[in-house]
């Protein structure tokens, strides 16, 4: 079971170290999608999730702080659903589908990370202190 609880760490972990190097990878293109959103300083929003992502995504992945990382990534999932991917303000049935579908997969993730929780800690095969 220790091999399955790392594998899943590693496709968690380097999901959100993706996404988090996206953020710094395209700042231009998703401040203009947070412009969009109507949220202040979209270049620092965009920025400061990029951060909450890696060091997160970095904790779960290397098992390191994990209550921790998994704080920061529940912060991330919270804020961003319901500011970016409010599905019910829109009214084109296209959009709305797109963002319904961005809601939902973060409640997925957020339902998941809250499992994480219930892993003793140390994990197997971690880098905790």
């Amino acid at each position: 079971m220790d091999t399955i609880f790392l594998i899943g760490r590693i496709i968690v972990g380097l999901y959100f170290l993706f996404a988090g190097y996206n953020h710094f990878k395209n700042l231009g293109f998703m401040s203009g999608y947070v412009t969009s959103k109507g949220i202040p300083a979209p270049k620092l929003a965009v920025a400061g999730t990029g951060v909450l992502l890696l060091a997160g995504g970095a904790s779960v992945l290397l098992g390191l702080y994990p209550r921790a990382g998994i704080a920061l990534l529940v912060l991330f999932l919270l804020g961003v659903s319901f500011t970016m991917h409010a599905f019910w303000k829109i009214t084109d049935p296209q959009q709305r589908m797109g963002e319904q579908v961005n809601f939902l997969k973060n409640v997925a993730l957020l339902g998941a990370l809250l499992m994480f929780l219930a892993i003793p800690t140390p994990w197997p095969t971690s880098l905790s202190l």
